[in-house]
Parts: C-alpha cells; sequence; structure tokens
C-alpha cells in the first residue's frame, strides 16, 4: 500500500499589509522586511572579473620585495661597511643596470609570453640577490658588491605585467581601466609601505642578510604563482607590426618626467634612512618610511574610487604641482624641529600627491604606447622611474654624507621641480 507523501515544508508567506480604520482616518502599516541592494563598489566589481584575483594575489606577493630589496641593501651594506655612500651607490649601480636590461626583458615578455620569460628572469636577479648577499656576509671587496647588485637587473616588471593583463581583459572599458591602474597603482604603494618595515624589521631583530633572504624568496615564489594564471595573460605577439615605444613622439617625454620623479623617490629613502640614524631610532626608518607609502595608497585608491576630470595630459601638471609643493613639509620638519614623529607626519601628507600622478603618467603611457608592446611601453615608464631612482639614490648618499641629512632633504623638493618644469613643457604627439 503506498505511503502517502509527506506535505513539503515551505516558507512562510511575508504577513500581508495591515489596515485599519480609526474614526475618518484610513491607517496602511507594512510589517514586512526591508532589503537593500546596493551596487557594488568600484574595486568589488574590478576584482570580480574572472581570473583577476589569481594573479592579483601572485602579483602582491612577488611585488612586496620591490619595497624590500634596496631598504634591505642600504641596512645591510650600510651597518657592515659603516658607509651610506657605498650604501647608495651600490643601490644606484643596480637600478641603472635594471634602466638597462629591463626594456629588453619587458620586450620579450611582449613577444613570448609572460610565464616563459618572467620566470626564469626572476631566477636570475634572485641569484644575483644571494650572491650579493653572500658578498656582504663574507666581507668580499667592494666592487664584488656592485657586480652583485647589478646582476638583480632582470626583475621583471611586475607592475607592468598586472597592467597588461588588466588592459587586455577590460579592452574598452575606460573608467574600469582607470580603477584598474588605481589599484595597481595603491598595490605598488602597499608594498612600498609594508616593504621597508619588514626589511628594517628583519634586518635590525635577525641579522642584516635576513632582509634580503626574505624578499628572495618571496619574488620567487610570487611570481612562480602569477605565471601559473595563464587564462589571464595577454596573447604573445611574436612579430610585433607597430614601431617601438621609444620611437613614439608622445613617450620620451614622460619618461623624462619619470626620470625626475624616480629622483624623488631614490633620494628619499636614502635621506631618511640616514635621519633617522642620526637621531638614535634606524629600526625606525622603514616604519617612517611606510607612511609617506600609505599617505599615497590611501590616495591612489580614493583617486580610484572617482571619475577624473578632463584628459590626463591636463592633469599631470597640476598633480606633479601638488607633489612639489608637499614635499616641501618634510624639509621644514627636519630643518625646524629634527623630530622625527613629525617628519613621518610630513612624509604622510607629502606622500598623498604620488599615487595620482603615477596613476596619470601611467595612464598617458597607455595611451600613447602602440597595440602588442603595452608591457614594453610600461617597463620603459618604469626604467625612467628607476633611473631617477639611481641618480636620486646616489645624490641623496653624497649629500648626507659631505652635507647633513637635513640637508639632504632638499635633493627631492629640487627633483620634484624639475619634474613641474618638465610636465609644463608642450608634448608633440603621434597622430
Amino acid at each position: 500500500m503506498p505511503q502517502p507523501t509527506p506535505a513539503r515544508r515551505s516558507r512562510p508567506a511575508p504577513p500581508a499589509p495591515f489596515l485599519a480604520v480609526t474614526a475618518d482616518t484610513l491607517v496602511a502599516a507594512d510589517f514586512r522586511p526591508r532589503t537593500r541592494h546596493r551596487p557594488p563598489g568600484p574595486y568589488r566589481r574590478l576584482l570580480s572579473t574572472p581570473g583577476a584575483r589569481g594573479f592579483t594575489a601572485g602579483n602582491l606577493i612577488a611585488r612586496l620585495p620591490q619595497g624590500m630589496f634596496s631598504v634591505s641593501a642600504v641596512v645591510m651594506i650600510a651597518g657592515t661597511r659603516g658607509s651610506y655612500a657605498l650604501a647608495g651607490a651600490v643601490t644606484a649601480t643596480g637600478l641603472a643596470a635594471t634602466a638597462l636590461v629591463a626594456p629588453w626583458t619587458a620586450r620579450l615578455v611582449d613577444r613570448f609570453g609572460q610565464a616563459r620569460v618572467a620566470v626564469p628572469a626572476a631566477l636570475f636577479a634572485a641569484l644575483g640577490s644571494v650572491a650579493l648577499l653572500l658578498c656582504v656576509r663574507y666581507g668580499a671587496p667592494a666592487w664584488t658588491l656592485f657586480a652583485a647588485y647589478a646582476a638583480t637587473a632582470t626583475t621583471p616588471n611586475t607592475g607592468g605585467m598586472a597592467r597588461a593583463r588588466w588592459a587586455y581583459l577590460l579592452e574598452g572599458d575606460a573608467d574600469a581601466l582607470h580603477t584598474a591602474n588605481s589599484f595597481e597603482q595603491a598595490t605598488d604603494e602597499l608594498c612600498y609601505m609594508l616593504g621597508p618595515v619588514l626589511a628594517a624589521l628583519l634586518c635590525t631583530a635577525l641579522f642584516p642578510e635576513a632582509g634580503t633572504l626574505v624578499a628572495v624568496v618571496l619574488l620567487v615564489s610570487g611570481m612562480l604563482l602569477f605565471a601559473a594564471q595563464r587564462a589571464t595573460e595577454p596573447p604573445a605577439r611574436p612579430r610585433p607590426t607597430a614601431k617601438a615605444p621609444f620611437r613614439v613622439p608622445g613617450i620620451p617625454p614622460l619618461l623624462v618626467v619619470c626620470l625626475a620623479m624616480g629622483g624623488i623617490f631614490g633620494s628619499m629613502e636614502v635621506v631618511t634612512i640616514a635621519f633617522a640614524d642620526a637621531e638614535g631610532h634606524r629600526a625606525a626608518a622603514g616604519a617612517v618610511l611606510a607612511l609617506q607609502a600609505a599617505g599615497s595608497c590611501a590616495a591612489g585608491l580614493l583617486y580610484g574610487a572617482l571619475k577624473p576630470a578632463g584628459p590626463a595630459e591636463r592633469r599631470l601638471p597640476w598633480c606633479v604641482a601638488a607633489m612639489t609643493a608637499l614635499l616641501v613639509l618634510p624639509l621644514l620638519a627636519a630643518s625646524l624641529g629634527g623630530s622625527l614623529p613629525l617628519l613621518a607626519l610630513t612624509l604622510l601628507i607629502g606622500g598623498m600627491a604620488t599615487a595620482p600622478t603615477m596613476v596619470t603618467t601611467m595612464t598617458l603611457v597607455q595611451h600613447r604606447t602602440p597595440e602588442g608592446r603595452l608591457n614594453e611601453g610600461m617597463t620603459l615608464a618604469v626604467t625612467g622611474l628607476l633611473g631617477g631612482i639611481a641618480c636620486g639614490s646616489a645624490a641623496g648618499g653624497w649629500t648626507v654624507e659631505h652635507v647633513s641629512p637635513t640637508a639632504a632633504y632638499g635633493i627631492p623638493v629640487t627633483a620634484a621641480a624639475l619634474a613641474l618644469l618638465l610636465a609644463l613643457l608642450p608634448t608633440r604627439q603621434s597622430a
């Protein structure tokens, strides 16, 4: 005999609106729950792009050493050899070598694909960092430090590869691409915010070479994870038909501006480490530098959530002008009081113009770079920055050594003023 089927328990229906009449008034009360559906924010929509979270995770791990390598090298060399001039010269040599090699590495990435080129390039750069560590550890001659750090020049431009992936995934959506560029710049600043703190902590709490060693592990592991995300990798262009980005009329002026802006970052890093050391707080140098990156990171996220008005060509001089004005604050703080907390506060404020300036610069590079050579074009911009960082690092180290850490804060201000003058020059663009 078939058994009766039990009735399916259903969800109770929401209560109907309550109606009542009092005297000559009709009262209606609706007790049904209210639900609000807020549209997702720009960054949530961005990270919901298929495959975006996977390559972003690997890229973040591989980029964190960007803020660790140079600080670790400066602390390691200056602490062992007792010379900030030598430390600044070694890091400047490595950055200059990277400026020469990086465009060729990026060209290979565009032609043969990110995974096939970036992984062996990162492994070779890791060997250079290990060689530097061993040379410092065992008291090798000074020239070996220069040679070892120059071998790190093959470090892939992970930020450029991530931006190339966003451009590939978001093709035709200018607003989403602006948010993606801002997100990547904020990621850069996050790495420069956490990297110096982690590097300084490792070098002072453990042993001088610990920062470099951890940075090598992060670089290799992050690059392997990033390269494994093949679904979002832009297609390779073995035979690009477009001319090289450097030959495009609108690109060289941007590279010169990047060169001047790099002088800001390179000199600020060395000078701040030396200033903290002179105040007897070398271990706090990473945290002070992190505040500058924190201000830039917050400003970058806000800038990406907003829709900027006007073309990027008009916005760039205003961004550089704001950066120049804000960089006067650290110089005043170092000159008037010499207080490290006050200096940290001014660096936090001064960093707020960095990310909008860099986002606008990278947007211009993307607009002017020929199709199929985007990674090369953005790496050229990074090359300009690295060249400026090398010059700024050397100039900052020399000024600290021969004048004073306080006077050396004039180097970033001078570099920013030069960048402003270059940004104001008229630019001839290709048709």
